[in-house]
């Protein structure tokens, strides 16, 4: 019987080498993004439960954690801030504080390691006492596009002054990727970079990451403009209208349910396309690891290279210094 057998795949399989040699998409920190949490204070590194092995950072701190992660190749930081209750409120004007700690902490950040990139986060509800991304009318609950983008606009535009290198408007507001881009070009910002959250779903994913920014919606949800689970259609819409309005990156949120988005979205568009590794894809491998259902590296590994065999240039993952302390090991 054998002799029948031209094709033998698995002659290409029977070494470690050769699988090293012909392996086809592979993870450096290079390709990473670190999201990071930051608080108010002085040397506070509060762990958030839901999120083993993260933190919230007070600003002293938070230098600390990107030069380490600098050190292991990670050059790029996507940075939230947890806002004390005292300062939401509903028109979210923290959002556009110079002298806040989200634009305080991107100021220290650049000045400490002026070549670490520093991507921000354009929305409100870390803001908002609504808990919502955009305003909100008292009387109806409606969030307000068109009145909540003249506020974001202002936002990248604080934060682009602030030092950031690449903004991320993650509210999912209609026509926010032009607006911002021209407030930022009329600011004198024509080289900072725009990175949509282009499709980002109403996904059940969230929860931890809520739980480190208490920002969950004090009513509702976000169903209004965040996008349906079941749609793909609606995510090649949404890139084509942030690419003809000025976005330089496409992002995908969440990741690892959203695969064939990705790839969709890396066939049929030109931009560097990110995909978000979400808090809860990240406490469902940490908590399956801690009980010994799972071995976390490997499946950590399996993760992030399947971002990249999708389609994606670049993965914001809470993996990201744990993946390169491993890499760097090699």
């Amino acid at each position: 019987m054998s002799d029948f057998l031209l094709e033998r795949p698995r002659r290409l399989r029977r070494s470690a080498a050769l699988r090293s040699m012909l392996s086809e998409n592979h993870v450096s920190p290079n390709d990473l993004i670190a999201p990071l949490f930051v608080i108010d204070g002085k040397q506070q590194k509060v762990e958030i439960k839901s999120m083993p092995g993260q933190f919230r950072f007070s600003q002293d701190l938070l230098i600390e954690e990107c030069k380490q992660l600098f050190s292991l190749g990670i050059k790029s930081v996507a940075l939230f801030p947890a806002i004390e209750a005292k300062f939401k409120t509903p028109q979210a004007l923290e959002a556009i504080n110079p002298e806040g700690l989200y634009q305080q902490s991107i100021r220290s950040i650049k000045e400490s390691l002026p070549d670490m990139l520093v991507m921000t986060d354009v929305a409100l509800d870390p803001y908002n006492s609504d808990g919502h991304d955009g305003l909100v009318d008292s009387n109806t609950g409606e969030i307000l596009n068109d009145e909540t983008l003249e506020l974001l606009c202002q936002m990248a535009v604080v934060q682009a002054q602030a030092g950031a290198d690449i903004i991320g408007p993650s509210d999912m507001m209609d026509g926010r990727v032009g607006a911002i881009r021209d407030s930022l070009d009329s600011e004198g910002f024509a080289n900072t970079a725009i990175m949509s959250y282009t499709a980002k779903y109403a996904s059940a994913f969230y929860g931890p990451f809520r739980d480190a920014l208490d920002s969950a919606p004090k009513a509702g949800d976000k169903k209004t403009y965040q996008m349906d689970p079941a749609n793909i259609r609606e995510a090649h819409r949404e890139a084509r209208l942030d690419l003809s309005e000025g976005a330089d990156f496409l992002m995908v949120k969440p990741g690892l349910a959203y695969l064939d988005v990705i790839s969709h979205l890396s066939q049929n568009f030109d931009l560097p396309i990110a995909a978000y590794n979400v808090s809860g894809e990240y406490a469902m491998v940490k908590a399956a690891a801690a009980n010994g259902w799972i071995d976390g590296q490997k499946v950590m590994e399996e993760i992030l290279v399947s971002f990249k065999r999708a389609g994606a240039d670049v993965i914001l993952t809470y993996f990201a210094k744990e993946f390169a302390q491993g890499y760097i090991k090699r």
